[in-house]
């Protein structure tokens, strides 16, 4: 997949050499105030993490064939202001819930995009960058999980073109709050 430019930025898979800035990144959006309910990591487990981590994450993510592919916005000068991950999800499969897979999907993960560049297209962009991916790798649809103190998030997907699935689920880290399913599909 080559490529998109969408206004100041340029939407693209990370490459296998960038392990270092996908963990920058990983760590700037574990710094923003509501990671702790849109993340399942902490920033200091994941500054804990060894770089061999990083490296894994950003070379399995360039392979082909992958299951998986993050895709960054990156401005004229070099910053990544913004990142998605894609995984494919079997059908038959199990997903991490423990939930039963019933078709191949596409699920995002590590939504972020730095505060100064929110609302403006951007988070779309990098969507349709990674929703495109997955329909290249057969997905029937694409799924997230937003939590339900997050409307800002949840806002922000639908305005994207997800809508709810009537899926949720609780999760153990948590303290009990409800994670709702979106979901775009074609």
């Amino acid at each position: 997949m080559s490529p998109m430019t969408s206004g100041d930025y340029v939407i693209r898979a990370i490459r296998a050499d960038e392990w270092e800035a996908v963990k920058r990144l990983r760590l700037v959006a574990l710094r923003d105030p509501v990671a702790n309910i849109a993340f399942l990591e902490t920033y200091d487990d994941a500054l804990k993490r060894p770089d061999s981590f990083y490296r894994e994450r950003a070379a399995s993510s360039a392979q082909e064939p992958s299951g998986a592919r993050q895709f960054i916005a990156e401005t004229a000068d070099g910053e990544w202001v913004g990142t998605v991950t894609v995984l494919i999800e079997e059908a038959g499969s199990t997903d991490w819930a423990g939930f039963p897979v019933e078709r191949r999907q596409g699920h995002v993960v590590g939504v972020f995009v730095r505060p100064e560049h929110r609302g403006s297209g951007l988070l779309k962009a990098l969507f349709d960058a990674g929703v495109a991916w997955a329909r290249e790798q057969g997905a029937q649809r694409v799924r997230l999980l937003v939590h339900e103190d997050n409307p800002r998030a949840r806002g922000a997907y639908r305005k994207a073109g997800f809508v709810p699935s009537g899926v949720s689920v609780q999760l153990e880290t948590h303290a009990g709050k409800r994670e709702f399913e979106l979901v775009l599909e074609w």
